[in-house]
């Protein structure tokens, strides 16, 4: 315990994180009147629990049945027989070709229907959950970001910094917080830590580990804006955040139940609102207001690098998703969109790739 409180005591080092004639008794000494509490932070985590409570109930209990009452269904697919040379063929191969078929045929003395019937139920095996369960998901994240957006656009609206960025940095470091601002940062990393969470048990997406990066850096950028009363900033970060989401997760619900009009429209609608908040407001209003208005403002601390730097590595992730989307436009338009971030792996098309190989060399 004492090697833990001795690690502690170093890497919240008041030089690193609080500007000169500043240490953490005066801040605590202050309360909430003049600066956040570091303290507040450890409430993010039964605010998580909540969370994950409140998702279990109304997925259980609204989405699901929601999602069954759109035509989703709730059963699993069939699991394919145990076959150890098999399994190891279906994990080692991203594709399995007609002539490894034949092979495994001859091994195993199984007809060649037999061992694609085989790759086809394993393929609709390591799909699972099926779309009922993202539907869920997706719908659960619809709602707390419509919530919180709305919530935090709400709170914002009459503060100075939302219209003007400089007054992020005005009177630093003397900024009291309020209960809506409290509840609004409290509730969103309790909602990040929740995420952080459940990710492991999720329907595992493609860019698992740029979400599981994205989510660390978020908890990181909030809870270091915290103890250094930048979480003003940390306001806007969150609502431009807030505002691209509610589209996303409005677009995968349309996808999973199979409306194509509807996904093509909403994606449309998400295109624009991500280019505008994560590739227009977030770099030339926060990111900017960090890196030239700050400076003319305020006195350098070591954090202030370090509360740059997770702003930047964000924006890095930001452009490797807007690649992404770019994408997902390019197929709208030739063949309809398509989920990038759905767990289906590439062995997704190779049993039909397989079937019609087997037809073409009967024929």
């Amino acid at each position: 315990m004492a090697a833990i409180w001795h690690l502690k005591n170093i890497f919240w080092n008041e030089t690193i994180w609080l500007p000169d004639k500043l240490n953490w008794d005066i801040i605590r000494k202050q309360e909430r009147a003049s600066y956040a509490q570091f303290n507040d932070l450890y409430y993010a985590f039964p605010v998580a629990i909540v969370l994950l409570f409140v998702r279990f109930c109304v997925e259980r209990f609204i989405f699901t049945p929601l999602g069954i009452c759109l035509g989703l269904k709730a059963t699993h697919p069939k699991k394919a027989a145990d076959n150890l040379v098999l399994e190891k063929a279906f994990q080692a191969n991203g594709r399995i070709s007609y002539k490894q078929i034949q092979g495994l045929a001859k091994q195993l003395e199984w007809t060649e229907r037999k061992i694609e019937r085989w790759l086809r139920q394993r393929t609709v095996q390591q799909k699972k959950p099926q779309a009922l369960s993202k539907f869920t998901e997706s719908s659960w994240r619809f709602s707390f970001y419509s919530t919180t957006f709305l919530y935090g656009f709400y709170t914002l609206y009459d503060k100075q910094w939302f219209w003007d960025t400089k007054y992020c940095w005005y009177d630093y470091p003397d900024h009291s917080v309020t209960n809506d601002i409290w509840w609004y940062y409290m509730i969103e990393l309790g909602f990040y830590w929740s995420l952080t969470f459940s990710q492991f048990m999720d329907v595992k997406r493609k860019d698992f580990f740029q979400m599981f990066i994205h989510h660390i850096i978020t908890i990181m950028l909030l809870s270091f804006s915290w103890a250094c009363n930048f979480w003003r900033i940390g306001t806007l970060v969150l609502v431009i955040h807030d505002f691209a989401d509610i589209p996303l997760e409005l677009t995968k619900m349309a996808k999973y139940i199979g409306h194509k009009q509807l996904t093509d429209s909403l994606f449309l609608i998400f295109a624009v609102a991500w280019i505008a908040s994560r590739l227009g407001l977030f770099p030339c209003r926060v990111i900017y207001s960090t890196l030239f208005e700050a400076v003319a403002i305020i006195d350098m601390f070591p954090a202030y690098y370090i509360f740059n730097g997770l702003l930047c590595g964000l924006q890095i992730l930001h452009l490797v998703w807007s690649w992404m989307i770019l994408r997902i436009a390019f197929q709208a338009v030739s063949k309809g969109v398509k989920d990038l971030r759905s767990d289906a792996s590439s062995e997704s098309s190779s049993s039909e790739t397989i079937s019609h190989k087997h037809k073409s060399h009967k024929s």
